[in-house]
This record gives structure tokens, C-alpha cells and sequence, in this order.
């Protein structure tokens, strides 16, 4: 089956009992057990459930993996990929990465006695330098969160097995119907689940993918021994709004593009980050392992904070929120929001500056956004 027919049939037949064309919700805790040796497949919503089983199994045939754990938040689907490894091991990250995923490493695993290294993974020779000999795993977010810079998956993946690490890709930005990383050698995928997958912005949740069974064996187990799953209404959420995924992500791309053209023209903007600008130093990249150029976009503005509130509070179709994905398009400010927890320096080294806007760019007419960011920066 071709991408969009897998998004709409694969893990929904599941009512044996009336047909149901669409996935049941089966918001039940527990499940009879036969006899004290058998059951019907599952025995408790933690540990199973059929509704999140039929996401999970969606969710695992579009990324190519053979495994996939659904969880009540993206973070906690990081939280779940992060017990792949343990205290001594040492993780090579971006630099430029989500905020919240940066503040989990610094701020929370560290103290555990895990070690972490960030980098600009568009170095190759910088991740190089710093492999250690506990280096166990290397993270990879691409595009980055919010500069959207592209990383070489199959180079980063290349330096992983020649040092025996384990590789885990955070795809949220560009979701399966336009970037595929276990096609470039990534053994762990991770999604938000709340962005582009959902799509809707009436969700929280996120997944784990896996290629390998020991590395599935190991998320299933942390995922329940955790209690970090996600409920069955939120799978079934998340299910519906994969069905549209490939329109919508095509939907949103013309309107990303048209607006970053637009914004690469305008006086007032010093710099756009956006791979799919000819200009942008990751465009040939982009083309060759991605399948499109997403709908996020960020871009500096002259005058600092102060003229970024006046162009943010003017926005009649950008409503001034965090996260992104939905089907409503948004802009955020990365210093006092996604990356709020990031220190400063942490900031600065990463290239995020008070000057930086990140947009969610929707599924709206491309005319009309474009015209509502013209007035809010003519203003």
C-alpha cells in the first residue's frame, strides 16, 4: 500500500463484533480473563489496550518500523527512549534542539549520571570529537527546533555504527509522510504525536518506534513499567487525525513556502530559516532526505524583542501559542517559550536570539496568511 492508504487502513480492524469501518474506542481499565492462563489479548490498559494497539501498529507501518509504544506525551516518549541507555553512558545531542528535550538532558538525566554532549550536528567533525569511549548513543533532531537546521541522517548514522551507538530521531517536525529516518539507518524513531500526526491541536501524546527487537522488547517494557501510555481516547485522537496526514502535510507546505518567500523579500526581516528557500545552506540536503520541506519556519526581525511583541500582538490569523502541527496556524517566541528553560549561553551557542520568531505555518488559504504577517511587520 502507498503512504496515504496505509495512514487510512493500516490498525483499524479491530470490531469483529459489528464491522465498524472506524477504530472503537475501548476506554475500559481492565479486561476479563478467561481462565488464569488465558485471555483475549489484553488484561490491563497500561500494559495493553486495543485502540492504542491499533495507532501503535499505524504508527510503526509509516515509519517502517517493527514496533511502536504510544505515550501520554512526547516528553514522555523521550523520557521512554532515553532508558535505552543507562547512568554512564554518554549521549551526543544537538545544540540547537527542543527546548524541553535540552532542559530533560541538562537539567534531569545529567544529575542521574548520564553524560551528554551538544554539538552543531551539521558538523560532522564535531560530533566525531566528541565520541568518547562511553559514548552510547547519538540524538537526532532534524530540522532542528526552532532554525531548522538539517542534519545528514545517513553520515550521523554512518559514525554511529562504526562506534556501536545507538541512533534516536525525533521526526516531529516533518512526520512520516515527508521524512522516513529508519530509511537513512536511525534505529529509534520519536514523535510528538500532539504535532502534525494529531494535527489538530486537541491532543497530547507521543510514540517510540522501534527497528530492532531488543530495542523493542526494552521500550515496551519501560513504557509499562513507567505508566508513561497513552489513554485510549487520546490514541483514538490521534488515529483520526493520521487518516488526513498526507493532505494535510501538502496543505501545509504551500503555505510555508509562500509565506518564507514572502518574508525573504521583506525589509524588515533580516533572516529566514527555512530549508525549502534555495538560499538556505541545507537545501540540497533537504531535498536529497526529505520528502518535502515541512511547515515550520523561523526568521529574525529587526528591533528586537520589543518590535517582535508589536509584530506578534497584530497577527490576525497567527495566534501567539505554543506548540505547532495543527491545522490553525501559530507563532511563538522561542526566549519565553519553547526554549525558555535553555540558560542564555545555552541559547546564544545555538544561534536563537531575542530577534527570533518561530512560526506553525497551518492549513489556511497561503494568500491570506501571507497578507495577515505582511500587515503585522508593516506595523
Amino acid at each position: 500500500m502507498q503512504f496515504e492508504t496505509r495512514c487510512v487502513h493500516v490498525g483499524v480492524n479491530k470490531d469483529s463484533t459489528y464491522n465498524s469501518c472506524i477504530t472503537p474506542i475501548y476506554p475500559s481499565s481492565t479486561f476479563q480473563w478467561d481462565d488464569l492462563e488465558t485471555t483475549k489479548g489484553f488484561d490491563y490498559t497500561r500494559s495493553g489496550n486495543p485502540t492504542r494497539q491499533a495507532l501503535e501498529q499505524n504508527l510503526a507501518a509509516l515509519e517502517g518500523g517493527i514496533d511502536c509504544r504510544a505515550t501520554a506525551t512526547g516528553m514522555a516518549a523521550i523520557t521512554s527512549a532515553l532508558h535505552l541507555f543507562k547512568p554512564g553512558d554518554h549521549i551526543i545531542a544537538g545544540n540547537d534542539i527542543y527546548g524541553g528535550t535540552y532542559r530533560l538532558f541538562a537539567d534531569v538525566y545529567s544529575d542521574m549520571g548520564y553524560k551528554f554532549s551538544f554539538v552543531p550536528m551539521t558538523d560532522l567533525d564535531a560530533i566525531r570529537s566528541a565520541v568518547t569511549d562511553e559514548t552510547k548513543g547519538i540524538w537526532i533532531e532534524t530540522p532542528s527546533n526552532p532554525l531548522l537546521n538539517v542534519t545528514d541522517i545517513s553520515a550521523v548514522t554512518g559514525i554511529a555504527r562504526e562506534i556501536g551507538a545507538t541512533t534516536v530521531a525525533d521526526n516531529t517536525f516533518l512526520s512520516p509522510y515527508l521524512q522516513r529516518p529508519m530509511e537513512h539507518g536511525v534505529d529509534v524513531v520519536i514523535h510528538s504525536t500532539t504535532k502534525y500526526l494529531n494535527g489538530h491541536s486537541d491532543v497530547v501524546g507521543g510514540c517510540v518506534i522501534t527497528s530492532q527487537e531488543d530495542h523493542a522488547e526494552r521500550i515496551s517494557f519501560v513504557v509499562n513499567a513507567l505508566g508513561v501510555s497513552c489513554s485510549p481516547f487520546d490514541a483514538w485522537l490521534v488515529l483520526r487525525g493520521v487518516k488526513t496526514l498526507g493532505p494535510r502535510m501538502e496543505a501545509h507546505q504551500r503555505g510555508a513556502m509562500a509565506l518564507a518567500r514572502m518574508l525573504a523579500e521583506h525589509p524588515r526581516v533580516e533572516r529566514v530559516y527555512f530549508p525549502g528557500l534555495p538560499d538556505h545552506p541545507h537545501h540540497e540536503l533537504a531535498k536529497r532526505q526529505q520528502g518535502g520541506f515541512g511547515a515550520m519556519l523561523s526568521f529574525d526581525i529587526q528591533g528586537g524583542r520589543e518590535a517582535v511583541e508589536r509584530a506578534l500582538t497584530r497577527t490576525k490569523l497567527f495566534q501567539l501559542a505554543e506548540s505547532l502541527g495543527g491545522v490553525e496556524s501559530l507563532v511563538a517566541y522561542p526566549v519565553v517559550m519553547s526554549h525558555a528553560t535553555m540558560s542564555e549561553e545555552a541559547r546564544q551557542a545555538a544561534g536563537i536570539s531575542e530577534s527570533t520568531i518561530r512560526v506553525s505555518v497551518g492549513i489556511e488559504n497561503p494568500d491570506d496568511l501571507v497578507a495577515d504577517m505582511h500587515q503585522a511587520l508593516d506595523a
